[in-house]
């Protein structure tokens, strides 16, 4: 079974549990994820499957949009609720005004330093496994880019915000730094993702609706067409001769998309069998091949 599909990850799972439950629903060993989503967070988690997890390499500097809330007061170890107290929490009532002119200060290209427990690695071991177990975490800030970040509500020590983040963007932090600029302290209390690249909340399906649809056999519709994946590529259908070609590595011509730099492959509506780069005019590469020729297809030719 090779597709996209979007679960709407619920609080509590990591996204590797996520995976290994789609994997037993499924019956397919093969899937992976897009995007890590923290625990405690909710929402957009597309997961790939079968040969389409080679599509990852796409989607690896995807744009993020969120929601949440953030909560003055106190910080935590892990920059969220799932984290313990650090310092004695302070009474806070933060006004509208006040945090938007704060949240205004973290738009824009940044210096952040990611969260100790984070999948950021050092000499090759999770930060995460080291502030476990209490070791130094000695993490180095990075540049991000913040390209919306709206306060949409404050009550009392709570406040609502949406984001557009670059990838690799955490909004744990920027809830810290928020805190520590206040000299309150804070942290994350909520987090869901409703965007990540093209793939929207409202393509999401809960892990029991893809459980429902397997066992009606109606997975099919869970998942994404192909034809609405990567959508700055354009899409061909190719005949069953250069189908073969591309099938077997082979440079294509496709006149018919001269000015593109990188295109989808089709053999039909459905079966996306590779990404193709241009190499020059109307000459075409498969940079990844998705699907070999049917077993079938090459007996028949032998």
């Amino acid at each position: 079974m090779n597709g996209v599909l979007i679960i709407d990850k619920p609080s509590g799972l990591t996204s590797h549990d996520v995976v290994n439950q789609v994997r037993r629903i499924l019956q397919q060993p093969s899937v992976g994820h897009l995007g890590t989503l923290d625990p405690l967070a909710t929402g957009v988690l597309p997961l790939v499957t079968g040969n389409l997890t080679r599509l990852a390499q796409f989607y690896g500097a995807s744009e993020k949009t969120y929601e949440g809330v953030i909560r003055f007061g106190f910080a935590t170890d892990t920059y969220d609720s799932d984290g313990e107290t650090r310092g004695p929490a302070q009474t806070v009532n933060v006004s509208l005004e006040q945090i938007r002119e704060l949240a205004g200060r973290f738009v824009g290209w940044i210096e952040q330093m990611p969260p100790p427990f984070s999948a950021k690695k050092i000499k090759g071991v999770p930060a995460y496994k080291l502030a476990r177990k209490h070791q130094d975490v000695a993490l180095k800030p990075v540049q991000v880019e913040i390209k919306e970040f709206e306060i949409v509500g404050v009550d009392g020590d709570r406040a609502g915000f949406r984001a557009r983040v670059a990838s690799g963007t955490y909004m744990r932090s920027v809830a810290h730094a928020m805190g520590q600029q206040l000299g309150c302290g804070a942290h994350l209390q909520s987090l869901r993702r409703t965007m990540l690249g093209e793939f929207k909340l409202s393509q999401a399906h809960t892990l029991d609706e893809l459980d429902a649809a397997c066992k009606a056999g109606k997975s099919d519709e869970i998942f994404i067409h192909p034809r609405r994946l990567l959508p700055e590529f354009p899409c061909v259908t190719a005949s069953e001769e250069v189908a073969a070609l591309i099938r077997n590595g082979r440079a294509v011509n496709l006149p018919e998309l001269s000015q593109a730099r990188q295109v989808k492959v089709f053999a039909g509506q459905r079966e996306l069998i590779a990404i193709a780069t241009r190499i020059a005019g109307t000459l075409f590469h498969p940079r990844i091949v998705l699907a070999a020729e049917p077993m079938q297809q090459l007996a028949a030719k032998r």
